[in-house]
């Protein structure tokens, strides 16, 4: 490569639980950079997830924590051109994209949600992760089914 790797940019933890994974994901969560509204919204999610799963023993910081393994992806298929045929190989996924992966999903599937407000649209979008059910996690098994269907060409990974 010409270029050097660009630095890993340091993430500070959030106010309220100190937690690295919970700034990573308002970053995702935010528009625009408004960033404070971003965290209004994740911190009214939890509290609506807190008071709905009242009898469950979990913090909603560790259901959010639960939901977001739930919907997080092992194998992913990326597209391979081999000898004029494109091949869906079979591949694992890094760490650092795994989360990333499980973040957007949960995003994206509680914006299309119907709902009053996005931070009611969250906490049911997490509550159902934490379940194992909803759009995200329906996601993730069709990542693991194609993954699945097309072990026969994971000779191909590069």
């Amino acid at each position: 490569m010409r270029k050097a790797k660009p630095k890993k940019r340091v993430i500070l933890p959030d106010p309220v639980y100190g937690d690295v994974k919970v700034t990573k994901f308002v970053n995702h969560l935010m528009y625009d950079g408004k960033k404070s509204i971003a965290y209004s919204i994740f911190y009214n999610a939890l509290s609506i997830v807190e008071n709905k799963m009242k009898d469950a023993e979990k913090s909603s910081i560790e259901v959010w924590k639960k939901a977001l393994d739930n919907i997080t992806p092992q194998v992913e298929v990326k597209s391979r051109r081999i000898g004029g045929a494109t091949f869906q190989v079979p591949t694992e996924i890094r760490p650092d994209r795994k989360e990333a992966i499980s973040m957007k999903n949960m995003i994206a599937f509680a914006r299309k949600r119907s709902g009053k407000n996005m931070a009611e649209k969250l906490s049911a979008e997490i509550m159902d992760a934490f379940n194992e059910q909803g759009g995200a996690f329906k996601r993730k098994e069709d990542m693991h089914r194609m993954a699945e269907a097309n072990r026969a060409f994971a000779h191909f990974r590069f």
